[in-house]
């Protein structure tokens, strides 16, 4: 593997877009010498998401662990708030949710390229949680959503932007999002 032309996948979601802040994301990218080398504006259905996001029982049941967490966390009553307290139930609540959100607006989808690119990208994206995201990441600048608001309002948690987690997932993304079209570019920066 060459790690200077690793590729990761890249969305920016409904509030990046609704924020105007297309433009901003990618320079962070480009700033640090990583390359876009895919880029497409979209509306995605609810069929693309739902099968971007995994539907095996774990990662459900993780979901509603994660929220059951953040409403120990403070002092709110799942059952009150929710009707139950079985973490299979409610993450199939928030994986709802955040089919909801994702088709709410359009999306920007990506591939970026560069040195340890899928490592790089989430460094600048910061932590998945906007309020606990360190300021000079996309989150942390630009947003202080917390799962409690979240929760509370029973949505999913607007983080602006989806990077792959690993080399592995960036792969199963690519494919997902841009298929076998012939639209991720081969270029030369002046800098290269």
């Amino acid at each position: 593997m060459n790690f200077k032309e690793e590729k990761t996948f890249v969305m920016i979601k409904p509030d990046g877009v609704r924020k105007n802040l297309i433009g901003e994301i990618i320079a962070r990218f480009e700033q640090r010498d990583l390359k876009i080398v895919a880029l497409e504006m979209f509306q995605p259905t609810v069929a693309q998401i739902d099968e971007h996001y995994p539907k095996d029982k774990a990662w459900i049941a993780r979901l509603g662990q994660k929220t059951l967490s953040t409403y120990e966390k403070y002092g709110v009553d799942p059952i009150k708030e929710l009707g139950t307290d079985n973490d299979f139930e409610i993450g199939q609540m928030v994986r709802k949710w955040l089919v909801d959100y994702m088709t709410s607006a359009p999306l920007v989808r990506m591939v970026v390229q560069g040195i340890h690119a899928v490592d790089m990208v989430r460094k600048i994206c910061g932590v998945t949680i906007p309020n606990m995201a360190d300021m000079g990441t996309i989150r942390g600048d630009f947003s202080s959503d917390s799962p409690s608001v979240a929760n509370s309002e029973k949505r999913a948690v607007m983080n602006l932007i989806h990077a792959s987690e690993t080399p592995q997932e960036a792969e199963h993304e690519m494919k997902h999002w841009f298929g076998s079209r012939k639209v991720i570019f081969n270029y030369e920066r002046y800098q290269d």
